[in-house]
């Protein structure tokens, strides 16, 4: 059964809007930080993990799903992810791609209609950009990116007939790369240049992006 969006007066804001499901991809175990687990990694007293999962709540997405690998065990005993999805990724150090094809697979028992994929790391990127591209596929789009001056980035949206094509083609550190040079055609690239940037912490000097 589709999910359900209210406003916020508490009334249907549209009758039985298909679900997006969020994927927030959040397994890597900071190599150029000495190791720090990103989910980890602290942002206004909490982990950073709990900030996207905030953002892609906000911004319409349900359910939430996290892929977890580094430390998965001390992200679940440390962060709040009440009403998550958790999957846990044991092959998390090969790459992105794990994760996503982990996440995509999770996500075949679920209703969703589309999956919003958002990278842990990203803390300039919040609800509102979610929200933009959940607009894009509700008028039709099965194949969304934000975009920042006109340069493809993150999060990005993938219709559910998708999904298989996408988890054969992820691979390594390339998450959905190649599939997305592969179908540029299709792909509607979402301007959010004007409220959030796609800055990603992945050496110490990055981490300047938390304060």
């Amino acid at each position: 059964m589709a999910g359900t969006v209210r406003d916020g007066s508490g009334g249907e804001a549209a009758a039985d809007r298909p679900a997006v499901a969020g994927l927030l991809l959040a397994a890597g175990g900071g190599r150029r930080l000495g190791g720090r687990p990103k989910a980890l990694l602290p942002y206004r007293g909490r982990p950073l993990v709990e900030r996207a999962v905030a953002a892609l709540r906000a911004g319409g997405c349900a359910p939430v799903q996290v892929v977890l690998g580094a430390a998965a065990g001390r992200v679940r005993e440390r962060a709040e992810l009440t009403g998550c999805r958790v999957v846990e990724n044991p092959d998390w150090a090969s790459g992105m791609g794990s994760s996503l094809r982990a996440g995509l697979a999770a996500l075949e028992g679920t209703d969703a209609a589309a999956a919003l994929v958002m990278l842990v790391d990203q803390p300039r990127i919040g609800p509102r950009v979610v929200a933009r591209l959940l607009a894009a596929h509700r008028s039709g789009a099965e194949l969304v990116a934000a975009s920042y001056g006109g340069e493809r980035g993150h999060p990005v949206l993938f219709g559910r007939g998708l999904w298989a094509e996408v988890a054969a083609d992820a691979e390594g550190d390339r998450g959905a790369r190649d599939f997305l040079r592969a179908h540029r055609s299709r792909l509607r690239l979402v301007e959010c240049a004007d409220i959030a940037a796609p800055d990603d912490i992945d050496t110490p000097q990055d981490l300047a992006l938390l304060e």
